[in-house]
């Protein structure tokens, strides 16, 4: 005979013994009296020895039945104890949270937010790496990634946290040598900075006259650093392609201007993206909220777009 027996059967044997009835038993465990004594008798059969004696008075352990209720009465215990603890974990802002995000990104704009994070939540220890490769969530045992871009189908589990626009731009000295593009196609006449972590093809696409058109210029450089894009625009080399949390403080201090900004470009967005197939702890689910308030919906390193985009489209109205 099979010497295993269901967790629930033995559930259903501690809790006659201790209430003394099958009824009572019933009532604690939230099921029917009728489905105590099945699971009882199961167990019985399953380890071959009869277990509780039965009366009009209720029911209480044979010898047998008191000494393997004494030694299951433990486990189920430490079971209970084990349950209760993975609740107050999943429940508590706690613990460790490893996660990773894009360097340029993470420096300037997450850095200072998991810092406010963690000093609202002095009991969540981060482990943290900032790095422009796409980090492989389940097989690097990540809590969370925060990505860029266009997500493809996965099983992994992403929350928007908030819009990523480009913007193309220029520094006043490189437009007043090279006169500045008023249409998309203009891009081939001028030097352009490109980003070696996105496709050109992705990265110089507008809309024109109603469909997506990827539009070429001569490459002077190729940098996998947005940091070195726009130092190298407001050097005067070329005309970049960036994100507007890189190009927003070049573009406050007027160091750098947004070109063909009549023209639309798809945007993107910031994800939070967690592994499948469990459910985030409170820790985790605590900073994606937080990130989404803070980034969200509409991010503080876009005043700038969203300012030159306002006055553009008051200008077409007229």
């Amino acid at each position: 005979m099979e010497q295993t027996s269901d967790l629930s059967d033995i559930a259903a044997l501690v809790a006659v013994v201790e209430t003394g009835s099958f009824s009572r038993a019933a009532e604690r465990l939230g099921i029917s009296k009728s489905i105590v004594s099945r699971r009882v008798a199961r167990l019985e059969a399953a380890l071959g020895a009869r277990l509780l004696t039965r009366s009009a008075q209720g029911a209480r352990p044979t010898d047998v039945g008191a000494d393997y209720f004494a030694r299951v009465r433990e486990a189920i215990t430490g079971l209970e104890a084990a349950r209760e603890a993975v609740a107050s974990a999943m429940a508590e802002i706690a613990g460790p949270i490893r996660l990773s995000a894009p360097l340029s990104f993470g420096l300037a704009h997450l850095a200072p937010a998991l810092a406010e994070f963690a000093a609202a939540h002095p009991r969540v220890e981060f482990d943290i790496s900032f790095d422009d490769r796409r980090a492989d969530i389940i097989g690097e045992g990540l809590d969370l990634a925060v990505r860029i871009g266009q997500l493809a189908d996965s099983t992994l589990i992403a929350r928007k946290l908030a819009p990523i626009r480009a913007v193309a731009i220029a520094s006043p000295a490189y437009l007043a040598r090279m006169g500045t593009p008023s249409h998309p196609r203009d891009i081939a006449d001028h030097d352009v900075l490109q980003y070696a972590n996105v496709a050109p093809s992705e990265a110089w696409r507008f809309e024109i006259d109603g469909r997506g058109e990827f539009v070429k210029g001569r490459t002077r450089l190729r940098a996998n650093s947005g940091e070195m894009l726009l130092t190298a625009v407001e050097a005067g080399l070329g005309i970049a392609m960036l994100p507007a949390f890189i190009a927003s403080p070049a573009i406050t201090r007027g160091s750098v201007v947004i070109v063909l900004d009549e023209w639309t470009r798809s945007e993107t967005g910031l994800y939070a993206v967690m592994p499948p197939g469990r459910s985030a702890t409170a820790r985790v689910r605590a900073l994606v909220e937080f990130l989404a308030a803070r980034f969200g919906p509409e991010p503080t390193w876009d005043p700038c777009w969203l300012a030159m985009k306002a006055q553009t489209e008051k200008r077409l109205s007229k």
